[in-house]
Protein backbone atom coordinates (compact mmCIF):
# COMPACT_ATOMS: atom_id res chain seq x y z
CA UNK A 1 0.00 0.00 0.00
CA UNK A 2 0.75 3.50 -1.08
CA UNK A 3 -0.06 6.63 0.65
CA UNK A 4 0.45 10.69 0.02
CA UNK A 5 -0.40 12.84 2.88
CA UNK A 6 -0.06 16.09 1.66
CA UNK A 7 0.96 18.78 4.28
CA UNK A 8 3.46 18.43 6.59
CA UNK A 9 2.10 19.97 9.98
CA UNK A 10 1.98 17.98 12.92
CA UNK A 11 -1.76 15.52 11.85
CA UNK A 12 0.23 14.55 8.46
CA UNK A 13 3.37 13.81 10.18
CA UNK A 14 2.06 11.61 12.44
CA UNK A 15 0.39 9.88 10.12
CA UNK A 16 3.16 9.20 8.06
CA UNK A 17 5.41 8.26 10.79
CA UNK A 18 2.66 5.70 12.12
CA UNK A 19 2.34 4.58 8.98
CA UNK A 20 6.22 4.16 8.01
CA UNK A 21 6.57 1.91 11.72
CA UNK A 22 3.86 -0.28 10.39
CA UNK A 23 5.86 -1.00 6.99
CA UNK A 24 3.43 0.85 5.31
CA UNK A 25 4.89 3.26 2.14
CA UNK A 26 3.78 6.96 3.42
CA UNK A 27 4.99 10.34 1.02
CA UNK A 28 4.35 13.84 2.41
CA UNK A 29 4.35 16.44 0.38
CA UNK A 30 4.36 20.14 1.66
CA UNK A 31 3.09 23.62 -0.65
CA UNK A 32 6.43 25.32 1.57
CA UNK A 33 9.87 26.39 -0.20
CA UNK A 34 11.13 24.66 2.59
CA UNK A 35 10.45 23.00 6.21
CA UNK A 36 11.62 26.15 8.43
CA UNK A 37 10.29 28.58 6.03
CA UNK A 38 8.07 30.10 8.34
CA UNK A 39 7.62 29.83 11.88
CA UNK A 40 6.13 27.13 13.53
CA UNK A 41 3.63 28.29 16.53
CA UNK A 42 4.07 27.75 20.02
CA UNK A 43 3.14 25.67 22.95
CA UNK A 44 0.45 23.07 22.61
CA UNK A 45 -1.65 21.22 25.58
CA UNK A 46 -2.39 17.90 24.96
CA UNK A 47 -4.82 15.57 26.53
CA UNK A 48 -4.79 12.28 27.50
CA UNK A 49 -6.33 11.45 23.84
CA UNK A 50 -4.06 13.01 21.97
CA UNK A 51 -0.57 12.43 24.04
CA UNK A 52 -1.97 8.82 23.51
CA UNK A 53 -2.34 8.77 19.67
CA UNK A 54 1.04 10.30 19.32
CA UNK A 55 2.88 7.92 21.52
CA UNK A 56 1.16 5.14 19.23
CA UNK A 57 2.17 6.89 16.15
CA UNK A 58 5.75 7.73 16.91
CA UNK A 59 8.38 4.92 16.91
CA UNK A 60 9.24 3.46 20.18
CA UNK A 61 12.67 4.11 20.16
CA UNK A 62 11.58 8.47 20.35
CA UNK A 63 9.46 7.90 23.18
CA UNK A 64 12.09 8.92 26.11
CA UNK A 65 13.10 11.86 24.11
CA UNK A 66 9.27 12.88 23.56
CA UNK A 67 8.79 12.30 27.61
CA UNK A 68 11.85 14.75 28.23
CA UNK A 69 10.42 17.75 26.28
CA UNK A 70 7.11 17.74 27.60
CA UNK A 71 6.41 18.99 30.91
CA UNK A 72 2.81 18.35 32.77
CA UNK A 73 0.32 21.34 33.53
CA UNK A 74 -1.66 22.53 36.23
CA UNK A 75 -3.64 25.78 35.96
CA UNK A 76 -6.61 27.60 37.95
CA UNK A 77 -7.97 29.25 34.87
CA UNK A 78 -8.78 32.66 36.77
CA UNK A 79 -10.18 35.85 35.30
CA UNK A 80 -7.53 38.69 36.41
CA UNK A 81 -7.74 42.65 35.99
CA UNK A 82 -5.06 44.10 34.62
CA UNK A 83 -3.44 44.88 38.13
CA UNK A 84 -3.84 40.65 38.64
CA UNK A 85 -6.36 41.23 41.26
CA UNK A 86 -9.10 38.23 40.97
CA UNK A 87 -12.53 38.74 39.47
CA UNK A 88 -13.49 35.82 38.57
CA UNK A 89 -13.04 32.07 36.90
CA UNK A 90 -13.57 30.57 33.57
CA UNK A 91 -14.30 27.00 34.95
CA UNK A 92 -12.55 24.13 36.60
CA UNK A 93 -8.82 23.74 36.92
CA UNK A 94 -7.40 21.99 34.01
CA UNK A 95 -4.54 20.22 33.56
CA UNK A 96 -2.72 18.55 30.37
CA UNK A 97 0.82 17.59 28.66
CA UNK A 98 2.52 21.00 27.40
CA UNK A 99 4.51 20.52 24.50
CA UNK A 100 5.77 23.31 21.98
CA UNK A 101 4.68 22.97 18.82
CA UNK A 102 8.36 23.60 16.90
CA UNK A 103 9.62 20.69 18.82
CA UNK A 104 6.71 18.06 18.72
CA UNK A 105 7.51 18.94 14.39
CA UNK A 106 10.86 18.72 14.59
CA UNK A 107 10.48 15.33 16.50
CA UNK A 108 7.95 14.25 14.04
CA UNK A 109 9.72 14.71 10.88
CA UNK A 110 13.15 12.19 11.78
CA UNK A 111 13.57 9.69 9.79
CA UNK A 112 10.82 11.19 6.65
CA UNK A 113 11.31 12.31 3.50
CA UNK A 114 9.46 15.56 2.90
CA UNK A 115 8.79 17.03 -0.60
CA UNK A 116 8.74 20.53 -0.02
CA UNK A 117 7.62 22.79 -2.65
CA UNK A 118 5.21 21.06 -3.80
CA UNK A 119 1.48 22.74 -3.92
CA UNK A 120 -1.10 20.68 -5.47
CA UNK A 121 -3.00 21.37 -8.15
CA UNK A 122 -5.66 18.84 -8.24
CA UNK A 123 -6.10 14.81 -8.49
CA UNK A 124 -7.49 12.18 -10.40
CA UNK A 125 -8.88 9.09 -9.44
CA UNK A 126 -7.91 6.19 -12.11
CA UNK A 127 -9.82 3.81 -13.46
CA UNK A 128 -7.91 0.94 -11.10
CA UNK A 129 -8.90 2.89 -8.06
CA UNK A 130 -5.78 4.36 -7.26
CA UNK A 131 -5.42 8.28 -7.23
CA UNK A 132 -3.00 10.51 -8.78
CA UNK A 133 -1.67 13.63 -7.11
CA UNK A 134 -0.55 16.70 -9.72
CA UNK A 135 1.76 19.57 -7.80
CA UNK A 136 2.31 23.07 -9.38
CA UNK A 137 6.14 22.16 -10.13
CA UNK A 138 5.16 19.52 -12.60
CA UNK A 139 5.62 16.89 -10.58
CA UNK A 140 2.91 14.05 -9.93
CA UNK A 141 2.57 11.13 -7.28
CA UNK A 142 0.37 7.90 -7.20
CA UNK A 143 -0.74 6.56 -4.75
CA UNK A 144 -3.69 3.88 -3.43
CA UNK A 145 -4.62 6.83 -0.72
CA UNK A 146 -4.48 10.34 -1.22
CA UNK A 147 -4.60 12.31 2.23
CA UNK A 148 -5.56 15.86 2.89
CA UNK A 149 -3.63 17.15 5.72
CA UNK A 150 -2.99 20.79 4.44
CA UNK A 151 -4.80 23.03 6.82
CA UNK A 152 -7.73 25.78 6.56
CA UNK A 153 -6.67 26.71 3.25
CA UNK A 154 -6.85 23.03 2.19
CA UNK A 155 -6.25 22.23 -1.71
CA UNK A 156 -6.93 18.91 -1.52
CA UNK A 157 -10.71 19.73 0.45
CA UNK A 158 -11.55 22.38 -2.80
CA UNK A 159 -11.65 19.58 -5.08
CA UNK A 160 -12.99 17.14 -2.61
CA UNK A 161 -15.74 18.52 -0.60
CA UNK A 162 -16.02 22.40 -2.47
CA UNK A 163 -18.65 23.20 -0.45
CA UNK A 164 -17.36 22.94 2.54
CA UNK A 165 -15.55 26.51 3.66
CA UNK A 166 -13.79 28.42 6.50
CA UNK A 167 -15.80 30.29 8.13
CA UNK A 168 -14.46 33.53 10.04
CA UNK A 169 -15.11 34.31 13.07
CA UNK A 170 -14.46 37.51 12.69
CA UNK A 171 -11.89 37.47 16.01
CA UNK A 172 -8.40 38.49 15.76
CA UNK A 173 -5.21 38.31 18.24
CA UNK A 174 -2.00 39.00 18.57
CA UNK A 175 0.37 36.30 19.69
CA UNK A 176 4.13 36.14 20.49
CA UNK A 177 6.81 35.04 23.16
CA UNK A 178 9.05 35.60 25.76
CA UNK A 179 11.62 34.06 27.54
CA UNK A 180 10.83 32.74 30.55
CA UNK A 181 12.48 34.81 33.46
CA UNK A 182 12.91 34.89 37.07
CA UNK A 183 11.50 38.50 36.30
CA UNK A 184 7.89 36.77 35.37
CA UNK A 185 7.57 34.24 38.10
CA UNK A 186 4.75 36.21 39.79
CA UNK A 187 2.66 35.69 36.53
CA UNK A 188 1.90 32.11 37.03
CA UNK A 189 -1.43 32.26 38.50
CA UNK A 190 -2.34 34.39 35.34
CA UNK A 191 -1.38 30.87 33.20
CA UNK A 192 -4.31 28.92 31.26
CA UNK A 193 -6.65 31.83 32.48
CA UNK A 194 -7.55 35.07 31.21
CA UNK A 195 -6.59 38.80 32.29
CA UNK A 196 -10.27 41.30 31.21
CA UNK A 197 -8.72 44.50 29.78
CA UNK A 198 -10.65 47.57 28.05
CA UNK A 199 -11.75 45.99 24.93
CA UNK A 200 -9.22 43.29 25.03
CA UNK A 201 -8.63 39.70 27.02
CA UNK A 202 -4.89 38.85 27.29
CA UNK A 203 -4.00 35.30 27.94
CA UNK A 204 -0.77 33.33 29.53
CA UNK A 205 0.51 30.51 29.54
CA UNK A 206 3.96 28.91 30.37
CA UNK A 207 6.11 26.66 28.26
CA UNK A 208 8.74 24.72 30.23
CA UNK A 209 10.83 22.01 29.33
CA UNK A 210 12.42 19.28 31.37
CA UNK A 211 15.94 19.31 29.99
CA UNK A 212 16.06 21.90 26.83
CA UNK A 213 15.43 20.06 23.86
CA UNK A 214 18.68 20.41 21.66
CA UNK A 215 19.79 18.79 24.87
CA UNK A 216 17.86 16.00 25.25
CA UNK A 217 17.82 14.71 21.89
CA UNK A 218 22.09 15.23 22.02
CA UNK A 219 21.97 12.92 25.07
CA UNK A 220 18.71 10.58 24.21
CA UNK A 221 18.92 10.48 20.53
CA UNK A 222 21.37 11.67 18.72
CA UNK A 223 20.07 11.15 15.37
CA UNK A 224 17.32 13.52 16.03
CA UNK A 225 17.86 17.39 15.82
CA UNK A 226 15.80 19.68 17.65
CA UNK A 227 15.46 23.18 18.02
CA UNK A 228 18.02 24.74 20.59
CA UNK A 229 14.82 26.65 22.48
CA UNK A 230 14.24 27.27 26.21
CA UNK A 231 10.78 28.05 28.45
CA UNK A 232 9.08 30.50 27.38
CA UNK A 233 5.98 32.79 28.34
CA UNK A 234 3.42 32.31 25.73
CA UNK A 235 0.47 35.15 25.16
CA UNK A 236 -2.38 36.46 23.11
CA UNK A 237 -4.23 39.18 23.09
CA UNK A 238 -7.77 38.81 21.43
CA UNK A 239 -8.95 41.83 20.16
CA UNK A 240 -12.38 42.48 19.47
CA UNK A 241 -14.26 41.06 17.03
CA UNK A 242 -12.91 42.75 13.56
CA UNK A 243 -10.41 44.37 15.62
CA UNK A 244 -7.69 46.21 13.60
CA UNK A 245 -3.68 46.63 14.19
CA UNK A 246 -3.43 49.82 11.59
CA UNK A 247 0.25 49.52 11.12
CA UNK A 248 1.68 48.90 14.18
CA UNK A 249 3.59 45.45 14.86
CA UNK A 250 1.93 43.09 16.88
CA UNK A 251 3.96 43.99 20.33
CA UNK A 252 3.07 48.12 19.27
CA UNK A 253 -0.51 46.97 19.04
CA UNK A 254 -0.55 45.25 22.30
CA UNK A 255 1.13 47.62 24.68
CA UNK A 256 -1.05 50.33 23.23
CA UNK A 257 -4.36 48.81 24.81
CA UNK A 258 -2.57 48.13 28.19
CA UNK A 259 -1.90 51.57 29.49
CA UNK A 260 -2.24 51.62 33.07
CA UNK A 261 -1.56 47.31 33.51
CA UNK A 262 0.62 46.30 35.84
CA UNK A 263 4.59 46.22 34.96
CA UNK A 264 5.16 42.55 34.68
CA UNK A 265 2.27 42.55 32.10
CA UNK A 266 3.64 45.48 30.03
CA UNK A 267 7.49 44.02 30.49
CA UNK A 268 6.76 40.68 29.24
CA UNK A 269 5.46 42.10 25.82
CA UNK A 270 7.95 44.59 25.53
CA UNK A 271 10.51 41.87 25.87
CA UNK A 272 9.04 39.43 23.41
CA UNK A 273 10.55 38.14 20.50
CA UNK A 274 9.78 40.08 17.27
CA UNK A 275 10.24 37.52 15.70
CA UNK A 276 7.68 35.64 17.02
CA UNK A 277 5.24 37.80 16.98
CA UNK A 278 2.19 38.41 14.67
CA UNK A 279 -1.07 39.11 14.39
CA UNK A 280 -3.77 36.06 13.34
CA UNK A 281 -7.53 35.81 12.31
CA UNK A 282 -9.73 32.85 14.34
CA UNK A 283 -11.18 30.43 11.33
CA UNK A 284 -13.09 27.41 11.39
CA UNK A 285 -13.75 24.22 9.28
CA UNK A 286 -17.05 22.76 10.53
CA UNK A 287 -17.54 19.44 8.90
CA UNK A 288 -20.41 19.25 5.97
CA UNK A 289 -22.22 16.39 4.21
CA UNK A 290 -19.84 13.50 3.35
CA UNK A 291 -18.46 13.49 0.34
CA UNK A 292 -18.56 10.14 -1.93
CA UNK A 293 -15.92 6.93 -1.36
CA UNK A 294 -12.96 6.90 -2.81
CA UNK A 295 -9.74 6.85 -2.15
CA UNK A 296 -8.70 10.52 -1.17
CA UNK A 297 -9.90 11.51 2.44
CA UNK A 298 -8.97 14.65 4.92
CA UNK A 299 -7.48 15.02 8.37
CA UNK A 300 -6.85 17.67 10.80
CA UNK A 301 -7.86 21.52 10.03
CA UNK A 302 -8.52 20.35 6.52
CA UNK A 303 -11.60 19.55 7.81
CA UNK A 304 -12.17 20.72 11.09
CA UNK A 305 -10.50 23.49 12.14
CA UNK A 306 -11.10 25.07 15.52
CA UNK A 307 -11.09 27.94 17.60
CA UNK A 308 -7.76 27.55 19.53
CA UNK A 309 -10.03 28.82 22.38
CA UNK A 310 -11.37 25.27 22.93
CA UNK A 311 -7.62 23.50 22.89
CA UNK A 312 -8.57 20.77 20.96
CA UNK A 313 -7.51 21.44 17.37
CA UNK A 314 -3.60 19.54 18.10
CA UNK A 315 -5.16 16.82 19.97
CA UNK A 316 -7.84 16.32 17.25
CA UNK A 317 -5.69 16.17 14.43
CA UNK A 318 -3.34 13.75 15.78
CA UNK A 319 -6.56 11.60 17.24
CA UNK A 320 -7.51 11.72 13.26
CA UNK A 321 -3.71 10.82 12.47
CA UNK A 322 -3.51 7.81 14.46
CA UNK A 323 -7.38 6.42 13.96
CA UNK A 324 -6.23 6.38 10.51
CA UNK A 325 -3.67 4.92 10.91
CA UNK A 326 -5.20 1.92 12.47
CA UNK A 327 -7.86 1.65 10.00
CA UNK A 328 -4.75 1.63 7.12
CA UNK A 329 -2.95 -0.89 8.89
CA UNK A 330 -6.37 -3.43 9.09
CA UNK A 331 -6.51 -2.98 5.27
CA UNK A 332 -2.83 -3.66 4.36
CA UNK A 333 -3.27 -6.68 6.17
CA UNK A 334 -6.50 -7.68 4.10
CA UNK A 335 -8.22 -7.63 7.42
CA UNK A 336 -10.76 -5.40 5.98
CA UNK A 337 -11.01 -3.54 2.27
CA UNK A 338 -9.43 -0.35 1.98
CA UNK A 339 -12.36 1.87 0.57
CA UNK A 340 -14.15 0.31 4.00
CA UNK A 341 -11.11 0.89 6.24
CA UNK A 342 -11.17 5.12 4.98
CA UNK A 343 -15.12 4.66 5.47
CA UNK A 344 -15.22 3.67 8.61
CA UNK A 345 -12.27 6.71 10.05
CA UNK A 346 -14.43 9.20 8.11
CA UNK A 347 -17.84 8.47 9.71
CA UNK A 348 -15.90 8.58 13.56
CA UNK A 349 -13.60 11.50 12.70
CA UNK A 350 -16.91 13.51 11.56
CA UNK A 351 -18.49 12.88 15.02
CA UNK A 352 -15.79 13.56 17.39
CA UNK A 353 -14.21 16.42 14.72
CA UNK A 354 -17.45 18.47 14.31
CA UNK A 355 -18.17 18.32 18.39
CA UNK A 356 -14.64 19.41 18.54
CA UNK A 357 -15.70 22.60 16.14
CA UNK A 358 -18.62 23.28 18.44
CA UNK A 359 -16.78 23.00 21.61
CA UNK A 360 -14.52 25.32 20.41
CA UNK A 361 -17.09 28.11 19.36
CA UNK A 362 -18.95 27.46 22.98
CA UNK A 363 -15.56 28.49 24.50
CA UNK A 364 -14.88 31.37 22.18
CA UNK A 365 -17.80 33.85 24.00
CA UNK A 366 -15.52 33.26 27.16
CA UNK A 367 -12.23 34.58 26.16
CA UNK A 368 -13.67 37.60 23.30
CA UNK A 369 -13.88 40.84 24.62
CA UNK A 370 -17.26 42.52 25.02
CA UNK A 371 -16.50 46.02 24.33
CA UNK A 372 -13.94 47.74 22.28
Amino acid sequence: MRVSVVGAGLGGLCLAQGLRGAGIEAEVYERDPAITARFQGYRLVLNPVGFEALRSCLPPRLHPLLDEVVSDAYVERLALDPRLNEIGELGPAKSGIVVDRHVLRCLLLTGLTVHTGAALTGYDVLDEGTVEARFAHGGAATADLLVGADGVNSAVRSVLSPGTTPADTGVRFVIGRTPLSDRFAGLSRAYGGKIAGDGVSLLLGAMRFRTPPKEAAEKLAPEVTLPDIRDYVRWAMILPPDGSLSDLTPQEAALSRMAGWHPELRALIEEADPDNSTLLSIRVVEPGERWAPGPVTLLGDAIHATSPTGGNGANTALRDADLLRRRLIEAAEGRQDLLAAVGDYERQMFEYGAEAVRHSLDALPAYVPKSA
